[in-house]
C-alpha cells in the first residue's frame, strides 16, 4: 500500500481513480456470447458450459434430488447461521416496504401512487473462487418479501455438474423458484432473452467478473433492466486516535481478499496511525489463505494522511466508497456529513463483514464511485411504482383552463380538445 501524506486537493481526483482495465477484447467476446445465446438458446448454454467450464451437462435445471442432497450436505452450524442472517435481513427489508400514496391535489382531482412488485427477477450468483451463498440471501429475500412471483437463479457448477450445497440450501430457504447451472455472460444473456429452459426475466441482479458485468451492461440497453453498475469491491476506513490499528487493518484486508482488483483505502489523521495500520496490514496478511488475491489488491490500495477532520470527510465524499467505515470520535456526527457511500459502518465494533453477512443491511452496493448517484439494493429495487388518477366532472372543469392553456402553448391542439370535448356545451 502506498502512503500519501496530506496531499493537496488538486491531487485528490487522481487518488479517487479505481484500477482501469482494458475491456476491449472482453467486450467483443461477451457480445459474441450474448448474441449466440439469444440466437441458439439452450444449445449455446450446453456448448459454452463444456467449452468454458469443462462440464458436459444433460440438463440445466437443478433437480429436487440435488436440493435434497444439498440440505444434507450443509453443516448444522452453517444452517443455524443462515437462520440468524435470514431473520435480520428479512426484518430490515420488511421495514422498507413502501405504502400507497393517495392525494387529492385539488377538489375533484385524486392522484395515487401504488407500489407493484416486479413479476420476474433473475439472480446471478458467482461460483468462482468462493461460493457466495450470502448473496443469495441478499437478493432472494428482498425479492420474496417484495412479492416477486418468479425468482430465477443462475450459478455455475463444478466440473462434476454440482452446485455448491450452501448456495442451493440458501436458494431453497429464500424462496427461489428455479436454479439453473450456467454462469458468466451466457447466464446473463439467458435471463435477459429466455431460452427453452430458462425463463426471460424483467430485471437481473447480482455481482460477477468482467464478463458478467459487461454482459449486464449490454442487455440492459436492450430488453431488461439491471440492479446497478458494478465493479470491483472496495472499502474506505476513516480513522483517528480513537481507532485500533489492528481493527482498521483487518477491515482493509476483508475487502482485499475479494480479488486482485479490489481496493482498500485508509484515511488517517496522523502519520503515526498510518504507519501502525500499514504494519498491521503486513502482519495480518501473512496469515491469510487467499494471499494471491490480497497481494494484488494491496498493490493498488492506499493510505492517505489528512490531519484535518473536515478534509477527511470531504475526501470520503469525493471517493464515494462502496463500504465506508467511520472509526472516529463522534462517528455519528461524521456520518451525518457523508453524502456519498454505499453503506456506512459506525465505530470500532462495526466491521464491514457484519453488513456482508448478517446485520440486516444489503451487501449489494454501488462501486467505482457510483455511490454518488446510485443506491444499494433494497426493497424498492424489486418494485416499480404506478400512478393512478381520477377526475370528477367538477375536478376536470376546474383544471380545464390550466390544461388547455398549457397544451396550446406547446402547440398540441388535440390535447386541449380532449379536455374541451368533455366540457358542458
Amino acid at each position: 500500500m502506498k502512503t500519501y501524506v496530506n496531499p493537496p486537493r488538486s491531487e485528490w481526483p487522481s487518488l479517487f481513480r479505481r484500477a482501469e482495465q482494458d475491456n476491449g477484447a472482453v467486450t467483443e467476446r461477451v457480445k459474441e456470447i450474448v448474441a449466440r445465446v439469444e440466437r441458439e438458446g439452450d444449445a449455446a448454454l450446453f456448448d459454452l458450459a463444456e467449452r468454458i467450464d469443462g462440464v458436459r451437462l444433460s440438463t440445466l435445471a437443478v433437480s429436487d434430488t440435488e436440493f435434497a442432497e444439498a440440505e444434507l450436505a450443509v453443516k448444522e452450524g452453517v444452517k443455524a447461521a443462515v437462520e440468524v442472517a435470514v431473520s435480520n435481513i428479512s426484518a430490515f427489508h420488511r421495514a422498507q416496504m413502501p405504502q400507497q400514496v393517495r392525494v387529492e391535489t385539488m377538489r375533484g382531482v385524486v392522484c395515487v401512487q401504488r407500489p407493484v412488485p416486479l413479476r420476474s427477477v433473475g439472480i446471478y450468483i458467482p461460483g468462482g473462487t468462493a461460493p457466495l451463498f450470502s448473496t443469495v440471501l441478499m437478493l432472494a429475500l428482498p425479492a420474496s418479501i417484495a412479492g416477486c412471483a418468479e425468482i430465477t437463479m443462475c450459478t455455475p457448477c463444478d466440473r462434476e455438474g454440482r452446485v455448491a450445497p450452501e448456495v442451493l440450501y440458501a436458494a431453497r430457504r429464500c424462496g427461489v423458484t428455479r436454479v439453473f447451472k450456467t454462469g458468466g455472460a451466457q447466464a446473463v444473456a439467458a435471463m435477459a432473452y429466455g431460452t427453452e429452459s430458462i425463463p426471460k426475466t424483467d430485471k437481473i441482479f447480482g455481482p460477477g467478473n468482467r464478463y458478467v458485468t459487461i454482459a449486464k451492461q449490454i442487455v440492459s440497453g436492450r430488453c431488461v433492466s439491471i440492479d446497478m453498475p458494478a465493479g470491483p469491491s472496495e472499502v474506505m476506513v476513516l480513522a483517528d486516535v480513537s481507532a485500533r490499528p489492528e481493527f482498521v487493518a483487518a477491515d482493509l484486508l476483508s475487502q482485499a481478499e475479494h480479488g486482485r482488483d479490489s481496493q482498500a483505502v485508509a484515511v488517517c489523521d496522523s502519520e503515526e496511525l498510518a504507519a501502525a495500520v500499514t504494519a498491521e496490514v503486513g502482519r495480518q496478511a501473512r496469515r491469510l489463505a487467499r494471499a494471491e488475491f490480497v497481494d494484488g489488491s494491496l498493490a493498488g490500495s492506499l493510505v492517505v494522511v489528512l490531519p484535518d477532520r473536515a478534509d477527511m470527510i470531504d475526501f470520503a465524499n469525493g471517493y464515494a466508497a462502496e463500504h465506508l467505515i467511520i472509526s472516529l470520535r463522534d462517528a455519528w456526527g461524521a456520518a451525518a456529513e457523508i453524502d456519498a457511500a454505499g453503506s456506512i459502518f459506525i465505530g470500532s465494533h462495526s466491521p464491514e463483514s457484519a453488513g456482508d453477512y448478517a446485520s440486516g443491511t444489503n451487501h449489494t452496493l454501488p462501486t467505482s464511485g457510483w455511490a454518488r448517484s446510485c443506491s444499494g439494493v433494497n426493497i424498492d429495487s424489486f418494485m416499480r411504482k404506478m400512478t393512478i388518477q381520477e377526475l370528477t366532472p367538477e375536478g376536470l372543469a376546474s383544471l380545464a383552463p390550466v390544461i388547455t392553456a398549457m397544451a396550446e402553448a406547446e402547440g398540441l391542439q388535440a390535447h386541449a380538445e380532449a379536455v374541451r370535448i368533455r366540457m358542458p356545451k
